[in-house]
């Protein structure tokens, strides 16, 4: 418990009241971001985990599955979705993270977290009176049951508005459920490194030094204070200046500075206690740990975290970070379940954060790699504690619930940040010769560690739900638990400009535009007549189209030290065309990958390559030929997710276990089952635009 961040004190302290036997929800569905089955088979062989617990105990008791398949494309928030609909992208209509809805304008893009889910009707644009795919929780709803959703992608209260016209796409009545966390947000301040040195600090006043006191922080040396503001932010509309204090809080007789305070200088350091969201000051040692620090009064409610990565005990060397700041949004039809958040658990944590690592924010570029992995390991245990205290304290407030849904980031942001097992791989991402026998090998020793931590966290998250909604004696849970995750993860080491890939063979990217996510890209035609503002004639099209096809097909990667594994040499493992049959107008039907909103091409790369990660400037690989618009370049990190459903490495996981589940393993699963069978479980027939089926054979 000692190494328990405070947000987590909070959560369980306020579940303390819980009956040691209390009603439980009849399912729990969890996603873990990203988690590969082949991956959690090592762990359980290497002895990482046991069968006692988490995923282990799933295994064990219940049934799990050796392959579960995801959907095309292997994406986030098309995969969620499809969970959660039983539905295949094409007919969900969420294609991509991030895309285009072809009835606004060609410029505009949409997130794949907050697209109409099931489609619209192009024509207006306005709420399509026949959705392609429904959500389980509006089913279930139908049906009299009852629903939670704990940061799950597309519940959220939002009303849906097309980008362009403004127009209603998708009321929020349908993304709404009985008790509905959003998934948190940015609140418009990224994080920022400080370095310091005893230079910047000065013997603080009485009146600091009796505030410390008061709140239960004397120091045994002077208390030093920066002699100027830390910085000044602007969070939800109001002015924060943040002030920064050291203290000696050891008796020894020698002067070393362990803690540094940091408080509102309006404010001042205030003694508490205090009442969440509030926190009062943030007391931060150099233990690994952030201390999550609340900005009083604003409007949304939103927070961050200090965090000392190396403090001098005479204050000679300072290394500091403010994290991002965040918070839950606070959309009208679900704020009830948002304050019940922020009172009990706490404003939204920090997301583990991969602009630190790779220095995209400001003030880390002298900071030690090590230190700042240290900050993204600390983000990744302190989020998924925070995560889970949502899910504890969902699952608390509703413990008659037929299903509670939850997400877990994790081992997603790791996996992204720290999957280097591929000697392609550069370790200096501004080092092209730290590839092969020039690669760090402490490094990846270093990162195959913190992929094993996401794990760990995740495995913790599992394990904590298990034990809210109790088990029996022989350790099965007394809910029928499902954990999924939404794909896997695989090592890339190759970013490939899209731009200018298209740009090199002569296309009109007036006329074309190029929306990507990871390595599934969406190429769309402005198109007259779909588009609000085409300008591409129907009977253009067809040769447009084409011509991307016939590039995307032919793109290679000439450089034979990146190049072997490629198969046939091509760049792109799929390449799909909008299909043009002569019963419906061009650009608007459809098929089984193709949906409503998908490109008029979509193309997915192989593995080892990948859309993002481009750096600025560009970082050309060992070996290439020398370009002022490179195609392929070296990336700044090294997971990627979005290929082929069907390689291993994009598998899902699928476990369950509970009272109304069998022991088995199988073979093969499906992500778009995942909903039928749970609602044959809970006997409610499924809507009829569901793609998959129930797994009855798992079922008692």
């Amino acid at each position: 418990m000692k190494h328990l961040p405070s947000v987590a004190v909070a959560a369980l302290a306020s579940l303390v009241a819980i009956p040691s036997v209390w009603a439980q929800p009849k399912v729990v569905l969890i996603s873990l971001d990203s988690a590969n089955p082949t991956t959690f088979a090592g762990y359980i062989q290497s002895g990482v985990f046991d069968t006692s617990s988490g995923l282990g105990l799933l295994q064990r008791l219940g049934t799990s599955s050796i392959q579960n398949l995801t959907i095309t494309p292997s994406i986030t928030a098309p995969g969620h979705i499809a969970i959660a609909t039983g539905s295949r992208a094409a007919h969900n209509d969420i294609n991509a993270n991030t895309f285009h809805l072809v009835a606004s304008n060609f410029s505009a893009n949409i997130s794949g977290f907050g697209a109409p889910i099931g489609g619209y009707a192009i024509s207006g644009p306005a709420v399509s009176p026949e959705p392609t795919a429904t959500p389980i929780w509006v089913t279930l709803r139908a049906a009299g049951k009852k629903v939670v959703t704990a940061t799950w992608p597309g519940g959220d209260g939002v009303d849906v508005k097309d980008p362009t016209s403004g127009n209603l796409l998708q009321p929020s009545s349908l993304r709404t459920v009985d008790y509905t966390v959003p998934f948190g947000t940015f609140g418009g301040v990224g994080a920022q490194g400080f370095a310091l040195g005893a230079v910047d600090f000065t013997n603080a006043g009485d009146t600091l030094t009796s505030q410390l006191v008061a709140a239960g922080y004397p120091s045994y040396s002077p208390v030093k204070a920066k002699a100027t503001a830390l910085e000044t932010i602007n969070v939800s509309g109001t002015n924060y200046t943040i002030n920064l204090a050291a203290i000696d809080s050891t008796n020894d007789g020698v002067t070393n500075y362990d803690t540094l305070v940091f408080y509102d200088a309006n404010l001042g350091v205030q003694p508490g206690p205090f009442t969440l969201p509030s926190t009062g000051p943030a007391y931060v040692r150099a233990d690994g740990h952030s201390r999550r620090f609340y900005f009083e009064g604003n409007s949304n409610k939103a927070g961050s975290a200090y965090y000392a990565s190396f403090l001098a005990p005479d204050l000679s060397t300072v290394r500091i970070a403010r994290y991002s700041v965040n918070y839950i949004p606070r959309n009208t039809p679900v704020l009830a379940s948002v304050d019940d958040i922020n009172n009990n658990v706490g404003f939204w944590g920090n997301q583990p954060d991969f602009r630190i690592p790779e220095r995209i924010s400001s003030g880390f570029d002298s900071f030690p790699d090590t230190e700042l992995e240290g900050m993204y390991e600390d983000q990744v245990s302190s989020f998924v504690q925070y995560q889970t205290n949502i899910a504890l304290r969902a699952i608390s407030q509703n413990p008659d619930a037929d299903l509670v849904m939850v997400y877990i980031e994790q081992p997603d942001g790791s996996g992204h940040q720290f999957t280097l097992t591929d000697p392609r791989q550069a370790t200096n991402f501004k080092d092209p010769n730290t590839i092969g026998t020039g690669q760090d090998p402490a490094k990846v020793s270093r990162y195959a560690t913190y992929r094993q931590n996401s794990y760990t966290a995740a495995n913790s998250a599992v394990q904590q739900i298990i034990a809210a909604v109790g088990q029996n004696s022989d350790g099965t849970p007394r809910s029928n638990v499902f954990v999924v995750s939404d794909h896997g993860m695989a090592p890339f080491h190759t970013a490939v400009n899209i731009n200018n890939l298209l740009t090199s063979v002569g296309i009109d990217t007036t006329k074309v535009r190029a929306v990507t996510t990871g390595p599934d890209v969406n190429v769309y035609i402005k198109l007259q007549g779909r588009e609000a503002d085409g300008t591409v004639s129907p009977s253009d099209y067809p040769a447009l189209q084409k011509q991307i096809f016939q590039a995307l097909s032919a793109a290679g990667d000439p450089n034979p030290t990146f190049n072997y594994s490629l198969p046939n040499g091509k760049l792109f493992r799929t390449v799909i065309p909008r299909p043009t049959p002569a019963n419906v107008p061009v650009g608007f039907a459809t098929n089984q990958i193709i949906g409503q909103d998908t490109g008029d091409v979509f193309a997915i790369l192989n593995l080892g390559y990948n859309f993002d990660g481009t750096q600025s400037p560009v970082v050309q690989r060992k070996g290439d030929v020398a370009s002022t618009t490179p195609v392929l370049s070296q990336p700044n990190f090294y997971g990627a997710h979005g290929y082929d459903s069907k390689l291993p490495e994009m598998s899902a996981i699928f476990f369950a276990a509970g009272p109304n589940i069998r022991k088995a393993q199988l073979p093969l699963t499906r992500n778009i089952d995942v909903a039928p069978t749970i609602l044959k479980l809970l006997g409610v027939a499924p809507a009829a635009t569901v793609d998959g089926r129930a797994l009855q054979g798992i079922l008692k």
